[in-house]
């Protein structure tokens, strides 16, 4: 990035070099959530909660209203600043890995900005094409659909995922799809980051 809008709103990713990152990505329900606690715990390392729908959830509580585009920057900031946030406390822990488990990025907040809305500010895209994770996990839609106040599409999820592959490779972000139950996924995760180097990834 040069210069530009993502700097004027604080949409700059600061990730020590010592900190492995890992982007959970994926269509909603989809275990994004329960697969970061699980990483985390395995690790006894942190990870980073969706700012969205902490924000969202207290609107939908104080107003009874959704989403609107006018919420997305604010949105992207409060996810940049937790990640950041947790990034630095990372370092300051003892392990000897030290990972940071991202539920969600960026990237997600601005797929699902062009699925709802065709468009995308300018800011968020430039900040998501530009922010770089270690590794980026897509969960596949093999779990069943929970209901909950901000979830609205549990007939899409096999299209939205689709579409996430799809604006992954078309921006060319290495990513690994992730499947299973609970423990076969953190499996599949564990055994990723011990061969981290070496991952051959997945562009379909």
């Amino acid at each position: 990035m040069n210069g530009n809008d993502a700097t004027v709103y604080n949409l700059e990713q600061h990730t020590p070099e010592s900190v492995i990152t890992v982007a959970v990505l994926g269509a909603e329900s989809t275990g994004k959530t329960t697969l970061c606690r699980d990483l985390a715990a395995h690790f006894n390392n942190l990870w980073v909660s969706e700012y969205m729908r902490t924000y969202l959830q207290a609107k939908w509580d104080d107003e009874q209203l959704t989403c609107t585009w006018d919420d997305l920057l604010p949105i992207a900031q409060g996810q940049i600043a937790l990640e950041n946030k947790l990034a630095k406390q990372v370092t300051q822990m003892s392990n000897e890995n030290r990972y940071l488990f991202c539920d969600t990025s960026l990237f997600e907040l601005m797929v699902y900005s062009h699925w709802y809305y065709g468009d995308c500010p300018a800011a968020l895209e430039q900040a998501a094409l530009a922010h770089h994770y270690d590794l980026i996990l897509l969960t596949e839609v093999d779990i069943p659909w929970v209901a909950d106040d901000l979830r609205d599409s549990p007939h899409q999820r096999d299209e939205i995922s689709a579409y996430f592959a799809n604006q992954l490779s078309k921006h060319r972000k290495p990513f690994q799809r992730i499947s299973g139950d609970r423990r076969e996924r953190v499996w599949q995760v564990v055994t990723q980051l011990a061969n981290i180097d070496n991952i051959s990834p997945d562009q379909s």
